[in-house]
């Protein structure tokens, strides 16, 4: 079994180390991440230059690029087989409710999952690495069960795990994603210059972690396994967006008559 490793805290990140370490037993195993944190780049691919893959003294291949590209460049030109299952992760932060849209670590999985393999996204919900081993030992546990037991395709799986020893987690629940309130404002700041810059505010309070959401499994000290798919349709809109549309459009305006 081959299993694809990236991330977007950057190559030298210790949440994956961690990862690679716990899941070294289950299967052969090949790293490519960026050379740099890429957090909150979410799906970009980067189209404006060439990127580079180099190869670090712990075997790690690293791309000067996004989590997307690390992901897309493995599989389309530096590997010789299709790996079985790709993981991200281990992420220094939650990625729960919206988070999932801005998130290099799901960003990953994601391209993974375009691709059609399984994927899964690895996150601690607080920074700081608290506890690095038990969400370690979670992932290896996750990743066995989906070895032993493997979802029906297409999979796309996004685990936030808190942050307490082993003993102290309860079991995982399978969640949706929660809510977030809008961002904080962005902080004010200038350059030496005086020129006026803008650092982005941060994440805003969960809106909705009521129970079955992911904020409320993982405040109750649960890991929480939330699949995602991205079929971005509003199916439930389409019928008022069609009597919307639903117009004469043989106008002279429309069709430039009156040019």
């Amino acid at each position: 079994m081959l299993i694809l490793v990236s991330n977007d805290d950057g190559y030298f990140a210790p949440g994956l180390a961690a990862l690679v370490d716990a899941l070294r037993p289950l299967a052969e195993l090949i790293v490519v991440a960026p050379e740099t944190n890429r957090s909150g780049s979410s799906n970009s691919l980067t189209l404006d230059r060439p990127l580079s893959v180099r190869k670090a003294a712990s075997g790690f291949m690293y791309v000067n690029g996004t989590p997307s590209d690390c992901v897309h460049v493995a599989l389309t030109g530096l590997l010789d087989r299709r790996p079985d299952l790709i993981v991200s992760g281990i992420n220094d932060g939650q990625n729960m409710g919206e988070d999932t849209l801005y998130s290099g670590t799901v960003a990953a999985a994601t391209e993974g999952y375009l691709f059609g393999i399984p994927s899964i996204a690895f996150s601690q919900v607080q920074k700081g690495w608290t506890h690095l081993d038990a969400a370690a030992a979670v992932a290896r546990r996750v990743v066995d069960q989906f070895v032993a037991n493997p979802l029906p395709s297409p999979v796309l799986l996004n685990v936030n795990i808190p942050n307490r020893p082993l003993t102290e987690l309860l079991p995982p629940r399978v969640t949706r994603l929660g809510k977030r309130h809008p961002s904080e404002p962005v902080v004010k700041s200038a350059t030496p210059y005086g020129e006026p810059v803008y650092w982005i505010g941060p994440a805003g309070k969960a809106a909705d972690a009521t129970p079955g959401t992911d904020f409320h499994a993982c405040a109750d000290g649960a890991v929480s396994i939330t699949p995602l798919r991205f079929d971005l349709t509003h199916a439930e809109q389409m019928p008022a967006v069609r009597a919307w549309a639903a117009t004469d459009w043989a106008t002279p305006e429309w069709t430039g008559a009156n040019r």
